[in-house]
Parts: structure tokens; C-alpha cells; sequence
């Protein structure tokens, strides 16, 4: 499955158009965080994008933080994109150590007929971690975010994914789905409410509301805070989050 959905992204690549880097400077950093779900638009060709962040949870009464949340994005082509995601820091009250690191691509594939935006991420989780953190396993994931406008102000969105994390030394396959309406507040500012379900094949589903918001300082930063509740036994009870992410033109055509 991964195999196919990699030949169908070269596929789009090769359709891919460059155009000039110098024209990212006329539009606003659009990142993939705070929401669950991802944005829907690439990099901007020649643009690096990186996205960091610290969040807090709580469950069960223990307390767990994690950091940087970094994410590192390049645009290669008008509609495509490469990803890094770089080891995060755990601290939970059973063990502490850097996660795992990603590599991925992700193909714009929108706007469609019916004013959808929508793109394609597959990703590769490589166990490099900390023993006590890492998943111990190569574990791919495809992810399909979409956006539409419904007027100047008011945005749906949401993504489709599908994780095959290794658990107990085989993978777990875990569907998720998300949903969320983006108010923009201002030119700068907007707020969001989202719901993010995960379904794994082995597991207790996973049920959480989750609420952000998003300012942009200027049209290559952006300043984030969210939070969420979990509604099911399974997801945290709550958690606290915050972000910085900036833009950076690379390289001019």
C-alpha cells in the first residue's frame, strides 16, 4: 500500500510546475500546526518552513511534557513538498528520552472542482529514539488533509490518516479522522475548534475536542497556543500547547 500511494506522489511530482521563489514573499506562512490536522497547502518552492512547539498533558493524575515539536518543511516544487520531522523530547513519569524522526513527501493535489483544497503526506518513522520511547519498528503513515472556504472568514477542514505504528513488536493499524471550523478573526488572527478521533485495530478508540488559535506577527511568523479534552477513557484528559513557526526563503528563482 505504501509502495503504491509513493509511485502515485512521483507520479504527481513529475506533473509538478516550478515557479519563482520570490513569489512566497506575497503570501502568509500557512503551517501545519496547532490543529490535529494538517493544512491542506505546500511549502512554497525554495521556502523552509520550520514549526516548533512545547505541550503539557495530564492523565490519571501524571503529567507529561514533550518539546520541540519540530518540523521542518522545504518546498521543491509549485505543489510539492519534503518533510523532516526532528526526534522530540519526552519527559512522562515512566520514562523520558527523544522519540523517533520522520522523513516524508507531501503533494498538493487541489484546489479541486468544488473549491477543495487537498494534498497527500506519506511518511516513513525511523527508530532512532531513546529505548524506553522509540517504537523499535519502521513505521509508515498517509495522511490526506483538506480545507474549503465557506466565506471570507469562516473555513472547514479536516484530514484522513492512516498509521501502522509498531506496538508490542508488530504494527498496530490506527485510522484518524479529524474535523474542524477555522474562524479568521482578523487579517492576522484566527481560532479554530476541532474534533480528532484515532481507531486503532488493537486498542480503545481515542476521542478528543481541541481548541487553538493562531497569530501571525508577520507574514513569515506565526505565534500558536491550543489545548484539548479528551471525551473518551482511552485519550488524555486535558492539555495545554504552544507554538512559534517561521519561513525562510531559501533559495530565489
Amino acid at each position: 500500500m505504501v509502495r503504491s500511494a509513493l509511485l502515485a506522489v512521483l507520479a504527481l511530482v513529475i506533473g509538478s510546475r516550478p515557479i519563482r521563489g520570490d513569489d512566497a514573499a506575497q503570501t502568509p506562512i500557512a503551517t501545519d500546526r496547532p490543529a490535529v490536522a494538517d493544512s491542506s497547502l505546500v511549502v512554497p518552492p525554495g521556502s523552509l518552513v520550520v514549526e516548533n512547539g512545547f505541550a503539557s498533558s495530564f492523565s490519571h493524575g501524571q503529567q507529561s511534557t514533550d518539546g520541540s515539536e519540530s518540523l521542518l518543511r522545504f518546498g521543491i516544487l509549485s505543489k510539492t513538498e519534503v518533510r523532516f520531522t526532528a526526534p522530540d523530547y519526552f519527559s512522562t513519569p515512566a520514562a523520558s528520552g527523544f522519540g523517533d524522526l520522520a522523513v516524508g513527501l507531501k503533494q498538493q493535489l487541489g484546489p479541486t472542482l468544488g473549491g477543495f483544497d487537498v494534498s497527500l503526506i506519506v511518511s516513513l518513522s525511523l527508530p532512532t529514539g531513546a529505548r524506553a520511547i522509540s517504537s523499535h519498528g519502521y513505521d509508515p503513515f498517509a495522511q490526506l488533509p483538506w480545507s474549503r472556504s465557506l466565506s471570507p472568514n469562516w473555513t472547514a477542514a479536516g484530514m484522513l490518516s492512516v498509521y501502522w505504528p509498531t506496538e508490542s513488536g508488530r504494527h498496530n493499524t490506527t485510522g484518524e479522522s479529524t474535523f474542524l471550523i477555522d474562524r479568521q478573526l482578523t487579517k492576522r488572527w484566527d481560532a479554530f475548534v476541532e474534533y480528532a478521533g484515532d481507531f486503532p485495530e488493537r486498542g480503545t478508540p481515542r476521542h478528543l475536542a481541541h481548541f487553538g488559535t493562531a497569530f501571525k506577527v508577520t507574514p513569515n511568523q506565526q505565534l500558536d497556543m491550543h489545548g484539548g479534552v479528551g471525551l473518551s477513557a482511552a485519550a488524555v484528559d486535558h492539555f495545554i500547547a504552544a507554538g512559534y513557526s517561521f519561513r525562510w526563503q531559501a533559495l530565489h528563482r
